[in-house]
């Protein structure tokens, strides 16, 4: 159990931020706080295509850009604009001292597997999904690299139990705007960006706990899977993403102060638009209990090999087709090495089976 002295620390501080900026009658978005996560010391993820503080710092100053840009009258306030290392507590101060209307913190996810993808969006809260303290005390930790953090964070620890028991006792005094906004990143991560959505959550993270406005804290992919960390480590994988948050802030603002005066930002603003039911046919011809290098002298001279899991498999396919027609042609091909090669479906990369996407092609 938590002690008395813990429980009374968070209650004091909690009457002091739960104090609503807004006048709740006529709610408008005149500021708006993006916080790039990490910086300086603080490296975040590493990946094999760069740093997590790099590329969160360039994904927020574009939003901000785009926002300052293309809807006159919001201020943007960054938290760091720099490669320089902020406290976490520092982070909310700069929101709350400057009456911010919405505090958007980016970030990049990571873990030990290189398996793992997508997007998500992060409000406070407590979420059923135990898994996702691991996502909460990674971001937290930075606490452990502040000089002092001992006086300046009380009894809070980041890795310990008893401090996220009494942080999660309360909700967000924001937490439907926050929520919101949490869904409409996540729209456009998946709807006009193509990632894939791993949804909005709740978790206790300091930096959203701490605020007085609306807050989320937004992981932008896994720099440690290969295929997420290349794209983010791209000029345009960031533009979209940056594009997509930006999308998501200006729908928010409409829902709640109405249109906005018309401006034609199709030349300006990155937009990836998906299409739907991309159905396309392979030939898989071997299985794995562990990764296989996509090299040809590791399949017979075959090039291009794909590679997809499912559960605790490696599988590995050949070729790519719109039709049966072509796809079988391909087979013949592929099973003069591997006889037993047979026909897998896809749609919109995502495995199905070959009787649906026959269907779909109707």
């Amino acid at each position: 159990m938590y002690t008395a002295k813990i429980t009374i620390f968070y209650i004091l501080i909690l009457f002091f931020f739960q104090t609503p900026v807004w006048a709740q009658n006529n709610p408008t978005i005149r500021t708006v706080v993006i916080d790039p996560g990490h910086g300086g010391k603080d490296s975040g993820t590493i990946g094999k295509y760069g740093y997590e503080k790099d590329l969160v710092l360039d994904v927020g100053l574009k939003v901000g850009h785009y926002i300052e840009e293309y809807i006159p009258g919001v201020k943007v306030i960054y938290t760091r604009s720099t490669d320089v290392f902020v406290e976490l507590r520092n982070r909310a101060k700069i929101a709350n001292e400057n009456n911010a209307d919405l505090f958007i913190s980016i970030h990049a996810n990571g873990v030990v597997s290189p398996n793992p993808s997508g997007t998500e969006t992060f409000v406070m809260g407590l979420d059923k999904e135990s898994k996702n303290f691991g996502v909460v005390k990674r971001e937290n930790a930075v606490i452990l690299k502040e000089e002092n953090y001992q006086e300046q964070y009380g009894d809070f620890k980041p890795n310990s139990a008893e401090s996220y028991i009494a942080l999660t006792l309360f909700q967000n005094s924001h937490l439907k705007q926050s929520l919101r906004l949490a869904q409409l990143v996540q729209s456009q991560f998946k709807n006009r960006v193509g990632r894939k959505d791993r949804g909005v959550k709740q978790a206790p993270f300091w930096v959203l706990w701490t605020n007085k406005s609306p807050s989320i804290l937004i992981e932008l992919g896994f720099v440690t899977n290969p295929e997420e960390g290349k794209y983010l480590s791209t000029e345009q994988g960031r533009d979209y993403m940056a594009s997509a948050i930006y999308r998501a802030f200006k729908q928010y603002k409409i829902e709640l102060d109405g249109p906005l005066k018309p401006i034609d930002e199709k030349e300006v603003i990155p937009e990836k638009t998906i299409k739907k039911d991309v159905v396309r046919f392979k030939v898989q011809f071997m299985s794995s209990v562990r990764p296989i290098p996509l090299k040809s002298k590791n399949f017979k001279g075959l090039d291009s090999v794909e590679e997809y899991k499912i559960g605790d498999l490696y599988k590995y396919t050949y070729g790519s087709a719109k039709s049966i027609k072509e796809i079988k042609n391909i087979q013949k091909k592929v099973r003069e090495k591997y006889p037993d090669a047979f026909v897998v479906a896809f749609k919109n990369e995502e495995k199905i089976s070959v009787s649906e996407a026959k269907k779909l092609l109707k």
